[in-house]
């Protein structure tokens, strides 16, 4: 996001006297820039400029030579006096070499707090005691030059130029280091606020204040000669229908000093605009591009063979950008080139727009400078910033549009700033290559502002509005004006202007006119709640089971839908299982998240892992979500065109290609499902506290599970899964203990459970139906308990279907309420005992009806599992 630096805005606009970045936040916001943050100094403390009085070499035995040097800091000196008036300099040690006795300098003294944070204290060190520390420009956050201390003069500071340069003067305010830098919030569709131009201009609407286009031709831009060094713009076929490039604009500067400087005042501009300075040349374009909006770039003249073509990549090309990196290059890149010579053949200088090459770049020996200022469009250098991942400031820039009446400008603001700061001389030659077009004009009916913002604006308010932010507003179309009413048929033409691109339909021109009116002159009105039938069973179902399980004592999670398929490894799905088989995103939000899940277990375990990372064991969460569930064979999305409506044919081809999204339900426990306390240990979660919410879910939505013991089922315990199924034998989901070897890769308390449930088959299962009323009945409840012997790998499950089937109708409810196995009951045997309550809606139950059921039980039991009645 854009830093604003508020004295280089200044530049642009008129500001008031004192103006801090809280205010100014507060005037951006009223017209659509919302403050990120606000960034104060890093450096804090005494800061004092000081002048070398003394300096003399000691040459250490690391062969090492540093410097013990007597520094003059006025009035800050040992006894409070300037050393002009027989005060005590301090003594600090150095190991800069770049300066001189009589040099002024940037001191750090005692108490004084760098950026990183680097407190100064004095110090022995090299057999000295230094009482300070003199400063680079690294060391004060104002650029990359760490080799040598700051000298002012050669900085650009200079008493002539109406600096305060006198020892002891506050270095903070003389270097802007106590100045506040507001970050703003730019929307994609006004990437003219990516420069304090366009920011100046919005700060002139919002306050009213005076405002000077910096951007706009002077008459100083020289036109373009014909030795002026030539370009070639080869795009024949464009992409969706525009031209890669359409303006090309080249300058050169002969002659330049390569170790000349960049100014102080420039260094700490770039720095509080969030750029790191680099060298002259590259900094004079970086600047331009922040003053203005219009990237640039510098190459070294000799490493260029003329003419430079602008043309997309061929098929296994490649060029290493400077960061140093070599990329194969697509075949839809426009790059810039130049022309084979006796020296090299033909080479790719960049990628248009976004990063230019390695092989041309402006070196420390570079003393004759060829500068770019060209035109893009937006959707090609978009797209090759993505698919390089190659967020460079440049792209910013291009892919939200650039005005393409800038390049000329810019780039003779480039060259002045080149002559004047590294000594070189302007080459007449000029090249222009300029195919843009003007912006096509909108015809904007005056009454749809009233229509789509709901305020009465006034013909004088569209059009003055309109005109303020550089529209062209022609006369009325028909003006049909009466008793201060506007007709439907009245209507204006309006030509946006050429730094505005996204300015193309009457909606576009109305939202200006809303945000520049003032979004406080539009009325809250409440809209009247449509009749309708309120929600649908499935929302109603939903809802129920997210409440229960809330009520149940778990906690609803929301986590992002996008899985890396690694993941699929730590549950130890089987390489054929369905699950693997995911929609692959061609441009993921993160590199390593490239596919859409397939179940909800994976990511809810993701945030499982992180708060049991950050010490909280006992879990119980879950997540209500969509998966991605591809078809094999399933058609290919088409490609559609930009700009133009999809056909109903490619629209339902679209449709089809959307694979299934079903609404899974999901949930973890971890650690105690009951708390330990004075009242006893609490217990542990088990399988069963995953297959009882996994049972609620069904209950909530209307649905009876079947449950069944399911022995090879990622990445649940092969002993301790049930798989449930809905009573028309569908599978809907499963239950049970993680599997250890998926605990111990994830990282999670030993024996975590989880559940997971096809949401909308389970809601699809119950049907519309209605929730019936049960009565309750005024009669009492018999109570019978009873205890079977099974094998012990007899599902319990199985008996308890078993006990439900023979106890008929009259069963009230069933309880398991003893499980035990021992050499009393016989080997590979296991005891189950259960409650039965019964109750009958129209009689007192006798005890005749009671051992009848208990017959029906025992015999239904034996019959189905093998069971065998305990004495």
């Amino acid at each position: 996001m854009p830093h604003i630096d508020i004295d280089w805005l200044g530049d642009h606009v008129e500001l008031p006297e004192g103006l801090g970045a809280e205010q100014l936040a507060a005037d951006l916001v009223r017209v659509g820039l919302e403050e990120e943050a606000i960034h104060t100094a890093d450096v804090t403390g005494p800061l004092v400029v000081g002048r070398v009085v003394e300096m003399t070499p000691e040459p250490q035995k690391n062969g090492k030579t540093i410097n013990w040097c007597l520094v003059d800091v006025g009035t800050h000196n040992a006894d409070g006096r300037p050393a002009g008036e027989g005060g005590e300099p301090r003594g600090i040690v150095c190991g800069a070499h770049n300066f001189a006795p009589g040099d002024l300098v940037v001191v750090a003294l005692p108490g004084a707090v760098l950026p990183g944070p680097f407190p100064i204290a004095s110090r022995k060190t090299y057999g000295h005691v230094s009482d300070g520390m003199i400063c680079s420009a690294k060391e004060l956050g104002l650029g990359q030059d760490h080799a040598g201390i700051i000298v002012l003069e050669r900085y650009g500071y200079t008493a002539g130029a109406g600096y305060d340069l006198a020892p002891g003067t506050d270095a903070v305010a003389l270097l802007g280091l106590g100045d506040e830098v507001l970050e703003i919030n730019v929307t994609p569709d006004r990437g003219y606020c990516f420069s304090y131009r366009g920011v100046a201009r919005e700060y002139a609407h919002s306050t009213g204040a005076t405002f000077t286009d910096r951007g706009l031709p002077t008459g100083a831009e020289p036109a373009a000669t014909p030795d002026g060094f030539p370009v070639l713009v080869e795009d024949a076929a464009p992409l969706h229908g525009a031209v890669g490039c359409d303006r090309f604009v080249t300058r050169v500067v002969r002659g330049i000093d390569p170790q000349a400087p960049t100014p102080a005042w420039m260094q700490r501009r770039l720095t509080r605009s969030g750029m790191r300075p680099i060298s002259l040349a590259v900094d004079v374009t970086n600047y331009v591009m922040l003053d203005l909006g219009q990237p640039l770039h510098a190459y070294d003249l000799a490493q260029v063979a003329a003419p430079v073509v602008v043309r997309r990549a061929a098929p296994g090309e490649r060029l290493t950008t400077l960061d140093d990196v070599d990329r194969a290059l697509d075949p839809e890149d426009l790059l810039i080139t130049d022309s084979p010579d006796g020296a090299h053949a033909a080479r790719v200088l960049g990628i248009a727009g976004v990063m230019g090459g390695a092989s041309s770049e402006v070196t420390a020996a570079t003393t004759d400078v060829l500068v770019e200022a060209a035109h893009f469009d937006p959707v090609t250098v978009a797209r090759s910033s993505r698919r390089h991942k190659l967020s460079s400031e440049a792209a910013k820039r291009f892919e939200r549009g650039v005005d393409p009446r800038l390049p000329a400008v810019a780039a003779q603001r480039v060259v002045d700033l080149l002559v004047e700061l590294a000594g070189g001389t302007a080459d007449p030659a000029v090249s222009d290559l300029d195919t843009t077009r003007a912006p096509a004009a909108v015809r904007l009916p005056l009454h749809e502002a009233e229509r789509l913002v709901g305020v009465p604006y006034t013909p004088e308010q569209i059009t003055g509005t309109l005109e303020a932010i550089g529209c062209t507003v022609s006369s009325e179309v028909s003006s049909e004006v009466s008793n201060g009413t506007t007709s439907g048929s009245a209507a204006v033409e309006v030509v946006p202007p050429t730094w505005r691109p996204d300015l193309t339909e009457p909606a576009d021109l109305v939202e200006e006119i809303a945000r520049i009116v003032g979004y406080d002159h539009i009325p809250s009105v409440l809209p009247a709640a449509p009749g309708g039938r309120g929600l649908t069973s499935e929302q109603r179902a939903r809802r129920s089971v997210a409440r229960a399980l809330a009520e149940a004592g778990f906690v609803e999670t929301l986590s992002y839908p996008f899985v890396n398929p690694a993941e699929h490894d730590a549950l130890r799905l089987p390489l054929d299982d369905p699950r693997r088989r995911a929609v692959r995103l061609v441009n993921p939000l993160a590199d390593d998240k490239p596919e859409m899940r397939t179940n909800v277990l994976t990511t809810l375990l993701e945030t499982v892992r992180r708060n049991v990372g950050r010490g909280l064991t006992d879990l119980a969460l879950f997540e209500i979500g969509l998966v991605t569930r591809p078809v094999p064979g399933a058609p290919a999305a088409p490609t559609l065109p930009g700009g133009v409506r999809p056909s109903p044919a490619d629209l339902e081809a679209l449709r089809a290609a959307v694979p299934p999204q079903p609404r899974h339900v999901a949930g973890v426990l971890t650690g105690r499902s009951e708390p330990a306390g004075w009242w006893g240990e609490g217990r542990a979660a088990d399988w069963t506290d995953a297959l009882a919410a996994a049972r609620l879910v069904a209950e909530r939505a209307g649905v009876g599970l079947d449950v069944a013991a399911d022995r090879d089922h990622a990445p649940w315990h092969p002993g301790r899964c049930a798989r449930l199924s809905t009573p028309d034998g569908a599978v809907v989901g499963h239950a049970g203990e993680l599997h250890p070897k998926v605990v111990e890769t994830l990282g999670l308390p030993p024996r975590s459970v989880a559940f997971e449930l096809d949401l909308d088959a389970v809601v699809s299962a119950a049907g519309d139906v209605p929730v019936q009323a049960v009565p309750v009945s005024a009669f009492p409840a018999a109570k019978e308990d009873l205890a079977f012997v099974v094998a012990d790998d007899l599902p319990v499950g199985d008996l308890w279907a078993a006990i439900v089937d023979g106890a008929g109708d009259l069963l009230e409810d069933l309880a398991l309420f003893d499980v035990f196995s021992g050499p009393q009951i016989g080997p590979d045997k296991t005891s189950f005992a259960f409650s039965l309550r019964l109750r009958a809606p129209d009689r007192t139950l006798s005890a005749d009806d009671v051992r009848a059921v208990r017959a029906e039980v025992v015999a239904s039991a034996e019959t189905r599992v093998g069971a065998q009645l305990r004495g």
